[in-house]
């Protein structure tokens, strides 16, 4: 398997969990409906074990623009392999957004809410108040980073990209959740570029009745703010190592 076809694996499978357990917790008419906030980041944190159980052997599981543009900064890969790997993160993440979608297409119908409905795609802040909301993405991002690399001591041989494959699947599950559960809760923890706006694209795309807009004032910052996030943890572990 090339490395871009398994972020594209790896990175869709992420999302269909990921974003089918955010569908059965919210949408009406599910057996999970309102099961809440630690089933969702629980699944959510092993929905990315799955998808780096299978993109890892073959890409280092990336499967988040802010890990390969740590990379990047590192250089342990160059800019066209980056892209590379980005394009595999959004059209996997547009990928399993979609069969989400599909799956849960008569809850969809049933739910009237606009904003739950695309919860279910991507993320919105508890309060919406931008330099706060880009401040927590950043530091979310920087502690996925910053412990990814100390895991992986930033030196492994060019053959083996750094990624969440690197540490294993079980712990970078469990660095997800604990992110989830301590600094998700203004934001809803995106800290993945790929994760965020490839799903609402997929959103704006797909025929869902009474839904939201693209919320382009907003969108912005679950992208930048996990690149932000990554080139800090990158360039603060070059200069403290």
């Amino acid at each position: 398997m090339t490395p871009f076809v398994a972020e594209i694996l790896g990175t869709g499978s992420m999302i269909l969990l990921g974003g089918g357990v955010v569908a059965n917790v919210v949408l009406e008419g599910t057996k999970g409906n309102n099961s809440g906030w630690m089933v969702i980041t629980t699944a959510w944190a092993f929905a990315v074990f799955v998808g780096v159980t299978i993109a890892g052997p073959y890409s280092g599981a990336h499967l988040n623009c802010a890990v390969t543009l740590a990379n990047l900064v590192l250089e342990k890969i160059d800019m066209s392999t980056a892209l590379v790997y980005m394009a595999g993160q959004f059209i996997g993440a547009m990928g399993g957004a979609f069969l989400v979608w599909l799956m849960y297409k008569d809850h969809f119908d049933r739910t009237d809410d606009p904003g739950t409905k695309q919860a279910v795609f991507c993320t919105a802040p508890a309060i919406k108040n931008l330099p706060i909301n880009l401040v927590s993405e950043i530091v979310g991002t920087f502690v996925l980073i910053f412990t990814i690399l100390h895991f992986t001591g930033a030196s492994l041989p060019d053959s083996s990209p750094i990624g969440l494959g690197s540490i294993g699947a079980l712990p970078v599950a469990l660095l997800v959740w604990v992110i989830g559960l301590s600094l998700g809760g203004t934001t809803g923890y995106a800290i993945n570029p790929a994760r965020d706006l490839g799903p609402r694209i997929m959103h704006t795309l797909l025929p869902i009745k009474n839904k939201a807009d693209f919320n382009a004032s907003y969108a912005w910052v679950p992208v930048v703010g996990p690149l932000i996030g990554a080139v800090v943890a990158s360039l603060l572990y070059l200069i403290i190592y």
